[in-house]
């Protein structure tokens, strides 16, 4: 039987929609069982929960739509579920399935108002705990009215809420204690130079031991999703580079290959290997801020110093043909908004060696010094099987011996015409995620290197209707962002806006998995691994 003969025969009454991706529309109270037997059957064994997007359908309710893939096969399923009424919202978590839901389902709770009935830790993820409303909601009032500008500190809670079920289907509300009073809490953040960012920590120790952590985002959320169901599919554009700016081509091409998807535009081929080689050019400027950020968290200046003077060279590429340097708005809608500067190719093969000549001196200042060996071997060992249910791709995923990179998976551009390899270690722990990226940065160097004298000639841009109305249907797509799967869910009514816009951080499961690899480690190992997890707050905080 095919997917959608199983899924209608465990539960009858699911209905498939076409339009867009098409989807599964289940039932609430035979969500969970679903999802449980998706996970599980070892046939099937969707493991891998690659999106969680919450949704208001209006007068249709509230609701969660699910991206779900199985690593065993490679088949991707997507899954929506209403909640009972705009009332009585609750959703059962799937928290007990994926790891990587908890955090997701707290994003949901925070901007839509749907709880999840067994979730563990129902407080808000990015807001203030004393926020009124529900922003995503439809109905939202933004007038400021009913929440002005609080200028009083927020006080931190040691107990979360939860809500169970019981058997005779009543649900009634638990508090689950997250430190205890003689518990000693350290907070790490927000203003802190090794949190990459206005990220907070609750850290409890004994002695110099981590005994667990709690994470507190949004101290630089924007509301960039909210503002996108007021902008047209253009103007949308601009706010992927202030989401990760560090992946700033490789978001705006996410979110443009989902639109092109959804119209059924077909960029030229010249396009396509462009933004290819701009993408592996960002991946590089990424991973060589990486190395030199890494670096001076634990003390290494020299290289910082390096990382630093070889990015340089990399921004002014970008500078000279996208006239910015770290936002670059250069993707569009139907390709690039200008061809490639004459002095592109040039400047691109000029680096090329440089780079491969001068890696060698990262390597004889940093990685190969036994104190920093010492201090990233062995620490922060995040397994496979957790890395998949958390949802933690890109190097992170990869150090821990899972293949999840997307241009492997599902290729995009023009990743299918090159050979490259796709980078994998096993020991899961801090060095393995460095070694990585230091192993990334020479790969996208042959990518490069097989495209920069092959370019086509052709259009930099298709032409497009002056508005753009993207048809109706839910729409998904997905790029290897410097940090792991970027993707984009467009639900689109046929208006000139999308009626929801969501984005699938790459950071934010980076994060979720901090708790469990920090639990037993030493304090000052907390900036080994933040460091080569490499988790980008704006991205974070969208």
């Amino acid at each position: 039987m095919n997917l959608q003969e199983i899924i209608t025969a465990k539960v009858p009454g699911a209905v498939y929609t076409e339009a867009g991706d098409g989807m599964f529309t289940i039932p609430v109270e035979q969500f969970h069982d679903l999802a449980r037997y998706l996970h599980d059957d070892p046939a099937l064994r969707f493991d891998f929960l690659r999106s969680l997007t919450g949704m208001d359908w209006g007068e249709e309710g509230l609701g969660a739509v699910y991206h779900l893939e199985s690593t065993a096969t490679g088949e991707n399923v997507v899954l929506k579920v209403l909640t009972p009424s705009r009332e009585q919202c609750g959703l059962p978590t799937v928290s007990d399935i994926w790891k990587g839901a908890e955090l997701n389902e707290r994003e949901v709770f925070d901007f839509f108002g749907i709880g999840f009935i067994n979730h563990p830790d129902m407080r808000r993820l990015y807001l203030r705990d004393d926020w009124v409303g529900y922003p995503l909601r439809k109905d939202y009032d933004q007038s400021g009215e009913t929440n002005p500008l609080r200028m009083t500190n927020e006080v931190a809670h040691d107990s979360s809420p939860s809500y169970e079920l019981q058997p005779d289907g009543s649900i009634i509300r638990r508090r689950n204690v997250l430190f205890e009073e003689d518990e000693y809490v350290i907070n790490i953040g927000p203003q802190h130079p090794a949190t990459h960012g206005v990220l907070r920590f609750r850290v409890s120790l004994e002695g110099e031991i981590i005994k667990k952590l709690d994470v507190h985002c949004g101290y630089i959320h924007r509301g960039i999703e909210k503002l996108c169901e007021s902008l047209t599919y253009p103007q949308t554009l601009a706010l992927t580079d202030r989401l990760d700016y560090l992946g700033a081509s490789q978001n705006r091409h996410a979110l443009c290959m989902c639109i092109e998807k959804g119209l059924g535009v077909e960029v030229s081929e010249r396009v396509q290997y462009i933004r290819t080689i701009m993408d592996e050019l960002q991946r590089i400027d990424s991973h060589l801020l990486f190395y030199a950020c890494l670096c001076m968290d634990l003390g290494a200046l020299t290289a910082f110093f390096y990382g630093f003077r070889d990015r340089e060279k990399i921004l002014d590429i970008f500078e000279e043909t996208c006239g910015g340097r770290l936002i670059m708005n250069y993707n569009t809608i139907g390709g690039v908004q200008a061809d490639l500067h004459p002095n592109f190719v040039k400047r691109v093969k000029e680096f090329i060696p440089y780079m491969r000549g001068i890696i060698h001196e990262y390597h004889d200042v940093f990685t190969g010094n036994i104190i920093a060996q010492s201090r990233l071997k062995g620490v922060g060992v995040l397994s496979r099987e957790d890395a998949i249910s958390f949802g933690a791709t890109g190097g992170t995923g990869r150090a821990s011996g899972w293949a999840c990179d997307v241009r492997k998976r599902m290729p995009y551009g023009v990743y299918d015409k090159v050979d490259f390899k796709e980078i994998l270690y096993t020991e899961g722990d801090s060095f393995a995620r460095y070694m990585v990226r230091m192993d990334e940065i020479m790969e996208s160097l042959n990518i490069i290197e097989q495209l920069i004298d092959n370019i086509p000639e052709g259009p930099f841009q298709e032409k497009m209707k002056p508005i753009i109305r993207v048809p109706e249907g839910s729409y998904y797509a997905a790029v290897e962002g410097s940090r792991g799967e970027f993707g984009v869910y467009l639900e689109s009514r046929g208006d000139k806006m999308p009626y929801r816009l969501h984005y699938r951080s790459t950071g934010l499961p980076l994060v979720s998995v901090v708790d469990t690899i920090c639990r037993g480690a030493k304090i000052a190992d907390l900036i080994a691994i933040g460091g080569t997890l490499d988790y980008v707050v704006p991205d974070i905080d969208r």
